[in-house]
């Protein structure tokens, strides 16, 4: 599983009159993260990148739900796709997303845990979750490119082994603890400006869509991946 990072300085929570929060975010491209230092047995470093557009299949398919989840666990979703609560740009230097909880989620006990634990800096990080495609659907070269860094440990190189991930299936993005991704950042506050049109000092804008929805695969590709709790990182 990828974990990616938020810098908590851009981190800003504000709660709406009706309830809800937005969580806006960046998930970056070309970034560099430490996955192993090789361990005690002199084992190579792992390091991991993501080309721009890796998360393209799904990212740029509206139909392909996608969720934002706290921890990993669609026990406790805070926004979809499918809900129209979460939407997804991939832009050149990282997938950008924006997510409003809706007061009927933030008033769950997972949405009120992680509301809390990002207000309070300790859970700051996001970790999409996602597949590496077979060789049936995308040739492993275009998937993924592995290199080798020189040994050079005065420049903070220790010849590691560089995953560059240039084809990725996204299926959920995570608020966690421990990100490996520093690049990343955040901002949460208003969805909007408060919309109180009959005077009585209520946001009418409450509108929500508390939906459920299934996602899966372009059939035509033969791809039909059940709900992933435990992703792949490197394909075998």
């Amino acid at each position: 599983m990828l974990f990616g990072g938020f810098d908590p300085a851009e981190l800003e929570i504000r709660k709406r009159r009706n309830g809800s929060r937005r969580l806006r975010g960046r998930f970056p491209y070309r970034k560099r993260a430490v996955l192993s230092d090789g361990g005690r047995n002199g084992g190579k470093p792992k390091k991991e990148q993501f080309a721009p557009g890796a998360f393209a299949y799904r990212v740029n398919r509206p139909e392909e739900d996608i969720h934002l989840l706290f921890g990993h666990d669609y026990d406790k979703p805070l926004a979809s796709r499918g809900t129209g609560t979460l939407t997804l740009k991939d832009a050149p230097e990282a997938l950008e997303f924006e997510a409003e909880i809706t007061p009927r989620i933030a008033d769950t006990s997972h949405g009120r845990d992680a509301l809390a634990l990002i207000e309070a800096g300790l859970s700051v990080g996001i970790s999409p979750g996602f597949r590496i495609p077979p060789p049936r659907a995308v040739p492993a070269d275009q998937a993924e490119k592995i290199e080798h860094e020189p040994y050079v440990p005065s420049r903070g190189m220790h010849g590691a082994i560089i995953r560059t991930v240039l084809a990725a299936l996204l299926y959920e993005l995570s608020v966690v603890t421990s990100p490996a991704y520093k690049e990343a950042t955040v901002e949460a506050g208003d969805d909007d400006e408060p919309v109180d049109e009959d005077g009585d000092g209520i946001d009418d804008n409450t509108g929500e869509q508390i939906a459920a929805r299934n996602w899966k695969l372009d059939d035509a590709s033969g791809l039909i991946v059940p709900r992933p709790h435990a992703l792949a990182r490197w394909r075998l």
